[in-house]
């Protein structure tokens, strides 16, 4: 079996509104409580031939509000990875941020933290050649800061269209119009 050679290409995934729905002003604080969006579950298995990480890097500020503890959130995310992989995608890891936005020093997307993260996980990603997927500003920014190509999933209002190279409906979107083309 022939290896697949590396191309430092990366794929960073938004969480809420980009794989699962969004709970507006609230948090997914448990499994029960994660909804896949339509069509995410294929896309994932579609598109992991296409890069050689699939990285979520997701904000959670409600481990720092205290409506939900760490080990929640390692519980969701371990459900996540789960199903994704039954369904023939794969998420190589997912990274997170508790702190608050009012933090003073944080590493909320947009700072670019989760990014050297992942960077110093896989020393293989070439930002210059990854893709940062999101439904906000702050998801677009983080991948501007890193230098990535940045796409705003519009199914959502909460993001710029201004910010995004290109804007999808969804990931299945995405994948159809932007990575096999």
């Amino acid at each position: 079996m022939t290896k697949k050679k590396k191309t430092g290409k990366a794929l960073f995934l938004d969480r809420d509104g980009v794989i699962n729905r969004r709970l507006p002003g609230d948090y997914v604080k448990t499994w029960k409580e994660f909804d896949f969006l339509p069509g995410t579950l294929r896309a994932l298995g579609l598109l992991r031939p296409y890069f050689d990480r699939i990285l979520v890097v997701t904000n959670q500020q409600g481990i720092g509000k205290g409506k939900m503890t760490e080990a929640d959130l390692a519980n969701i995310h371990r459900n996540m990875k789960k199903v994704i992989r039954k369904s023939g995608g794969h998420i190589d890891r997912v990274y997170h941020c508790p702190d608050l936005e009012s933090r003073q020093a944080n590493c909320r997307k947009p700072n670019p933290d989760m990014g050297k993260w992942a960077k110093a996980d896989f020393p293989e990603i070439d930002f210059d050649r990854s893709v940062m997927v999101g439904d906000t500003d702050m998801d677009l920014l983080f991948g501007k800061n890193l230098g990535m190509t940045t796409i705003l999933i519009a199914a959502s209002p909460a993001g710029s269209k201004d910010l995004a190279e290109h804007s999808f409906r969804d990931l299945m979107d995405f994948y159809l119009n932007f990575v096999k083309k």
